[in-house]
């Protein structure tokens, strides 16, 4: 198993290094990223539609979608060409994730009112579906938007942090449940994590917070600009710290969908992982937080 995830993550990490080196050349658009997100929400709730496949519960795969994909990839609306919506100065995007949300709300209470034949099912397949687009669509649009949260040379150290701290978390998280795990933390919800895992989560996402942000940070600093500062080691490890409990509850959460459904993984897509929902799951839970956190805590050093 950790042969098969070490080789995987040897694979992935530089894939998307390089993709996301070629996406920040192309400059603030980010074409490549956008059609990263489209895959992902292709794939993600195309996973949770198999997923959540059981009892009264028959989401359409196709409309479901195509409503994760009109969400995440609304953080572009206005970004290529003359559309109606604008972008915002600052380049906040959010507004219009949400509007596509409330739009695929309005469109899966259509179809629900379509696919209507008798009392038992309806609501169900209702509520599976606006958790799908919730869960995939709104949280990747979330996340696709801090590529310009501190600002659009930086979009690429927030991401990073993103994923490597949430990683870091999860590493961290493995060794010391392996080493040092006894305790169980929540049994019936996912009996593989224990305390020490807990505590190792927070350790190693705290740590890789701190060595990202500070000998990250300068790297990223525009041509011909002043070098910037990296941010203070308390604020960076609080960014860590907490990431890594979101993250970890984002874990949970993603056991709780598949503990109540009586599934193990959410796919077989990458031999160690599970599928792209159990790789994910952590980070989609994290981007609200670090969403946040980069606009509460004083990271981005080179905005006023």
């Amino acid at each position: 198993m950790l042969r098969w995830r070490l080789l995987v993550s040897a694979v992935l990490i530089p894939l998307f290094v390089g993709l996301f080196w070629l996406d920040a050349r192309w400059g603030a658009s980010a074409p490549i990223l956008l059609a990263v997100v489209i895959l992902l929400a292709i794939r993600g709730a195309s996973e949770m539609v198999d997923l959540l496949w059981t009892r009264s519960f028959t989401p359409n795969r196709i409309i479901v979608s195509a409503c994760c994909v009109l969400v995440a990839a609304a953080a572009w609306w206005g970004r290529f060409g003359h559309m109606p919506i604008k972008i915002p100065s600052d380049d906040n995007t959010l507004a219009q994730v949400m509007l596509a949300y409330s739009l695929t709300v309005l469109v899966l209470f259509l179809l629900a009112t379509y696919r209507y034949r008798e009392p038992g099912a309806s609501m169900e397949t209702l509520g599976v579906e606006l958790l799908i687009v919730s869960y995939i669509g709104v949280l990747l649009g979330v996340a696709s938007q801090l590529r310009w949260v501190a600002g659009s040379d930086a979009g690429y150290l927030v991401i990073g942090s993103l994923l490597i701290v949430t990683k870091g978390g999860d590493i961290g998280a493995y060794f010391f449940g392996r080493l040092f795990g006894k305790r169980k933390l929540v049994p019936l919800l996912s009996p593989g994590k224990t305390w020490a895992g807990a505590v190792g989560a927070l350790i190693g996402s705290a740590a890789t917070a701190i060595a990202w942000l500070h000998y990250a940070t300068p790297l990223f600093t525009p041509v011909g600009s002043e070098r910037w500062a990296s941010p203070d080691w308390l604020s960076a490890a609080v960014y860590g710290l907490i990431l890594g409990v979101t993250g970890l509850v984002g874990d949970l959460c993603e056991s709780l969908i598949k503990r109540d459904v009586g599934k193990k993984d959410s796919a077989r897509l990458l031999p160690g992982f599970g599928g792209l929902l159990d790789l994910m799951d952590s980070v989609l839970y994290a981007s609200p937080v670090a969403y946040v956190l980069w606009k509460a805590l004083p990271l981005a050093t080179w905005m006023p």
